[in-house]
């Protein structure tokens, strides 16, 4: 027992206190998301809008989050990266609470679009600031803790949100915002640069180093190309996924909720160990690879083998553990590509694949599973992973090719 405590005392230490009170501020913001989970049901059941219509309103979220991660980018270059997390801290959760006083559809989808470009906008600068805080050897890590407090926050939000949803929709919005604001707040009490020495007040600026464009840099935009498509298929765990669980594996709601939560409390518990143990001894890309190739074997698995609940538990387990390879430790390939004056331009960018994959993801991926079944679907998903994995193995090579030239 003292040896296992002494594991995980290991994979938690050594982190800047700085890397610790962002985690936390992002804990308080990801606890209060709940109107993006409920979106659907509140404008079909709350506000009477078709499906078709509910879906629109979902689709200009991610057009708005793709243009809040180009800008949020920019701006986290240009005028640092803790002004511009507080300010879209305190513009988002005003827009939350405005979008829930909105009637009609015009005045919903213009407010969605707003909120999602100022809301998505804080991704870029929270990335780089994780960066900022962390050291070389321990930024992935840095990463991992930051992915622990959204997934806590996230299901914390989720689970509560399903409950102030059967009671009164318009109270998400409300909560939503408001922890928005809250999360600025202590920001500013916690790393604001008059209170921490560690938070940056002005971009820092490199004498004598020439800041490279990340969309001039083709190894990193050939690494964005296929983080799409992982993002992709990896989408399809929340949106396609719960349906065939439903329809074809005939499993309960409660049961499918369970599968859902495994895989949160999985990367909880063992996320932090695994990066500790791996960090720094083998290439980043290799690790990338191998989690997209069992990603793909997660859902391809289910055209081979029988079964139901305890195919659906293996499943997500070698999913989970496909996550857990591969999503730190690309953050840790796109900062070993920038520099702190580009910085926000290559997490800009690294946030818009993810929100490309939001946006084609769920809506192809039905259209595919109504098209053509589930089968088609999952193979597809396979295939498109493994791709992935051998085009994120020729981008491994060529980069050892050129550190060789050099």
């Amino acid at each position: 027992m003292k040896k296992i405590a002494n594991i995980y005392k290991q994979a938690y230490s050594g982190l800047s206190s700085a890397t610790w009170w962002l985690s936390f501020v992002m804990l308080v913001n990801r606890m209060g998301t709940m109107v993006l989970p409920f979106m659907t049901l509140y404008l079909t059941e709350s506000k009477d809008y078709s499906v078709g219509k509910a879906g629109l309103v979902v689709s200009i979220f991610g057009i708005g989050s793709i243009c809040g991660g180009f800008i949020g980018g920019k701006l986290t270059d240009k005028f640092g990266f803790y002004y511009l997390q507080l300010s879209a801290l305190l513009g988002g959760g005003t827009l939350f609470i405005a979008l829930g006083q909105m009637t009609s559809l015009p005045s919903i989808c213009i407010t969605t679009f707003f909120l999602s470009l100022v809301n998505e906008s804080f991704r870029p600068a929270n990335a780089a600031a994780i960066a900022h805080y962390s050291k070389e050897e321990n930024r992935t890590r840095s990463y991992s803790l930051n992915r622990l407090a959204i997934n806590l926050g996230w299901a914390a939000g989720g689970a509560l949100g399903g409950f102030i949803a059967s009671k009164n929709y318009e109270l998400l919005f409300w909560i939503d915002g408001l922890t928005n604001i809250i999360a600025a707040m202590l920001l500013w009490l916690l790393l604001a640069p008059s209170k921490n020495k560690a938070t940056a007040a002005k971009p820092v600026k490199q004498e004598g180093v020439i800041a490279n464009s990340a969309y001039k840099d083709k190894p990193y935009l050939a690494f964005i190309a296929l983080t799409i498509v992982f993002s992709y298929s990896f989408f399809q765990l929340f949106t396609t996924m719960p349906v065939f669980y439903r329809k074809e594996l005939h499993l309960t709601e409660f049961y499918i909720g369970l599968i859902m939560a495994f895989n949160g409390i999985l990367i909880a518990l063992f996320e932090m160990v695994i990066v500790h143990n791996l960090e720094g001894k083998r290439h980043v890309l290799q690790y990338i690879m191998w989690g997209v190739a069992l990603t793909g074997v997660s859902f391809a698995m289910f055209n081979v083998f029988p079964g139901a609940e305890l195919l659906a538990i293996s499943s997500m387990f070698i999913c989970t553990v496909g996550e857990v390879l591969a999503m730190p430790f690309m953050n840790t390939f796109w900062i070993s590509r920038s520099t702190a004056a580009n910085r926000g331009q290559y997490a800009g960018l690294y946030t818009i694949c993810w929100s490309t994959a939001q946006v084609l993801g769920p809506s192809s991926g039905a259209y595919i599973a109504e098209q053509w079944g589930f089968n088609a679907l999952w193979w597809f998903i396979g295939g498109i992973c493994f791709i992935a994995a051998i085009g994120y193995k020729m981008l491994y090579n060529h980069l050892n090719k050129q550190a060789a030239i050099a």
